[in-house]
């Protein structure tokens, strides 16, 4: 039987990174192509202490639905967190528990725009956002990056010449894939963009907590006084990717139309992990524990660059990241990156992910790859960047 697929989905394909991922069941392959927590990061025995009382003192509440806006204890530690972070706003702003940053993402697309309406987002981007936005065939529009950000002078050429500008879609923290943050310079610049033009802002910020070097930058929503932004999170970089448990923070009837929609899609987020998630918020030193995460990741990411500084060649350029999980290389434009992917998966076995993965466009070019540091070993970096670094100067010097 031939299968007639919808229109919005039709054009979805395969995630390249899963593609390349394939490659890391060889057990010979190194792999800095996956994004995940570093394994040692999780607090596994703080979680198997909650989970036991929790089964045991109140199962029903872990195995009996819930209401879609989310388990209310947690939600009101989210409420009062985030206004001490500028991110929730008394007097508009609602705010609602999703399976994760991914679903906090797609619904805000969801309830906003209509098919043909334009999304602009920075030029590279993650690709799970940039799925679950095609899924609703939008106009999707990048817009070039600069070292601090989006380029503001070709967002404001966008919003001038793209049709029904809705969102605008910004990581401004450690961005994945490039590592990038926004200045604060520029976020109010966009912030001030987001009146003149009238549009809503879409702040995506999964990795606000690991930042590990340079000052913290205010976040775009503790600018919002208009009601123009939505801030989009998750407990994934901090407690646990298996609970996917997210948040979203918007003002109240952007909030009220994501229930209704989220009651459609998985009626609510996993209860148990929710209130796994709001005891351990509740019960630990959070800034011990970040501190915690931030030392790992400040580890795993120095020791990488190290071996980018001192044995890639030097035809290579880098993003230093000042927090987050990646770093973005860049070729000469004369190199074939696909080839330089392939090859070093196939022949070196080493994963990395090529920066076309990332791309708004199919036919824009890229000359960048994407490198993980929180997921492998130190042995497995010192060993892989060892043999990426000999393989650069091979191919490039």
């Amino acid at each position: 039987m031939e299968y007639k697929f919808s229109d919005k989905v039709s054009g979805l394909k395969a995630s390249a990174i899963r593609e390349i991922l394939k490659f890391t069941a060889d057990p010979e392959v190194i792999s800095f192509a996956a994004g995940n927590p570093a394994p040692e990061a999780f607090p596994k025995e703080r979680i198997a202490e909650l989970s036991a009382e929790l089964l045991r003192d109140d199962p029903i509440l872990a195995m009996q639905y819930s209401v879609t806006e989310g388990y209310t204890p947690l939600r009101d530690f989210l409420k009062g967190w985030m206004t001490e972070k500028g991110c929730f706003h008394k007097e508009f702003d609602d705010l609602i528990i999703t399976s994760g940053g991914q679903q906090a993402n797609e619904l805000s697309c969801k309830v906003l725009l209509n098919e043909g309406d334009t999304l602009l987002c920075e030029s590279p981007s993650f690709i799970g956002s940039l799925n679950a936005f095609r899924s609703y065939n939008v106009n999707l529009v990048g817009v070039d990056m600069e070292d601090d950000g989006i380029d503001l002078a070709k967002l404001e050429d966008a919003l001038k010449t793209q049709p029904n500008v809705k969102i605008l879609y910004l990581i401004p923290n450690f961005q994945n894939p490039t590592g990038r943050t926004m200045s604060l310079a520029k976020r109010k610049a966009v912030y001030e963009l987001a009146c003149k033009y009238d549009f809503i802002i879409l702040e995506d910020d999964p990795y606000g907590e690991l930042r590990f070097a340079g000052e913290n930058v205010p976040t775009i929503k503790s600018l919002d006084t208009e009601g123009r932004v939505i801030y989009s999170s998750t407990f994934s970089k901090l407690i646990s990717p298996g609970f996917r448990t997210g948040f979203v923070s918007a003002p109240a009837p952007i909030i009220q139309k994501i229930v209704v929609c989220k009651q459609v899609s998985d009626v609510h987020s996993n209860i148990w992990a929710q209130v796994l998630c709001h005891r351990f918020m509740t019960t630990i030193d959070r800034e011990a524990h970040f501190n915690k995460l931030r030392g790992i990741y400040k580890e795993k990411c120095d020791l990488m660059c190290s071996f980018i500084d001192d044995g890639f060649s030097k035809k290579i350029s880098y993003v230093r990241p000042q927090g987050g999980l990646f770093i973005w290389c860049t070729l000469p434009e004369s190199a074939d990156m696909n080839a330089f992917c392939t090859k070093a998966v196939q022949e070196y076995k080493i994963a990395v992910v090529p920066g076309n993965s990332f791309n708004i466009k199919e036919s824009e070019v890229s000359h960048s790859f994407r490198l993980n540091y929180s997921t492998p070993t130190n042995e497995q970096i010192k060993k892989g960047m060892e043999i990426l670094a000999r393989m650069t100067r091979e191919m490039l010097d």
